[in-house]
């Protein structure tokens, strides 16, 4: 797999899946762009991916704020003279709230991360990913958005589904560039997104294991082979799919 000189950004970088990615990418050959939120642990991971030798900067912005997106996404563009990857990667849960009781703050801000960052950043890229090689965006949803989510979840789910049908709404609008979009949807994946549970009740994180039919929990590097491929011209023919990274999770066992 060559990636040798394609510009990647990758939104949320700085830790867990992101970061993986944003490692990668690097490995493969792209010019990494890492954004987050906090400069410390932005700083810290550029380094990470400098001292391994790959090619790599970071910005620091919100992906929930319009204008910063739309800011930094266009600097980049401008710089490099194009964009050839965006992985809009990041978003969480964004807590945790029955429908009763969510406050519309509550639900602005868990849609603004998930479903909104995705829009911004898509929206500011697609004038450099047209000027870009086999240009594509990969998004991240989740089984949330098949089965709702969890306990007080709705909402997240809500979001991820949004992700889910902006991604083939995306897909249709910029297949006349040559511009392809695709989600994956990681299971559980052992990473600080769980670190609540993982750290209270561990035994009840390692059942989780039981409930995937491959019998283990996903690493970070499961989900980012697979951005990997997506972002290489080996994937040239796929476009408004979403792939499941889970071990068989999502068909239960």
């Amino acid at each position: 797999m060559n990636l040798k000189g394609k510009i990647a950004i990758v939104t949320g970088a700085t830790s867990g899946i992101g970061l993986e990615v944003a490692k990668h990418l690097g490995k493969h050959g792209c010019t990494v762009i890492l954004n987050g939120r906090d400069d410390d642990k932005g700083a810290a991971c550029l380094k990470e991916l400098t001292d391994q030798g790959y090619t790599a900067e970071y910005y620091g912005f919100d992906v929930t704020n319009e204008e910063l997106v739309s800011e930094n996404i266009k600097a980049i563009g401008e710089k490099y003279g194009k964009i050839d990857v965006l992985v809009n990667n990041a978003g969480g849960l964004g807590g945790r709230s029955r429908f009763e009781v969510m406050t519309t703050e509550f639900y602005r801000n868990v849609m603004a991360l998930n479903l909104d960052s995705v829009f911004f950043a898509s929206r500011a890229a697609i004038p450099y990913l047209k000027k870009g090689t086999h240009p594509t965006i990969i998004n991240f949803t989740s089984n949330a958005a098949w089965n709702a989510g969890g306990p007080g979840a709705g909402m997240y789910g809500t979001s991820k589904a949004g992700v889910q049908t902006i991604t083939r709404a995306l897909a249709k609008d910029l297949a006349e560039y040559g511009i392809r979009v695709n989600a994956v949807s990681p299971g559980t994946i052992d990473t600080n997104f769980h670190i609540g549970i993982k750290s209270t009740k561990p035994e009840v994180f390692a059942s989780w294991a039981n409930n995937i039919m491959l019998g283990r929990l996903g690493q970070p590097e499961d989900v980012a082979s697979v951005v990997a491929f997506l972002a290489s011209e080996d994937a040239a023919f796929i476009t408004a799919e979403t792939i499941q990274i889970g071990g068989g999770q999502a068909l239960g066992i």
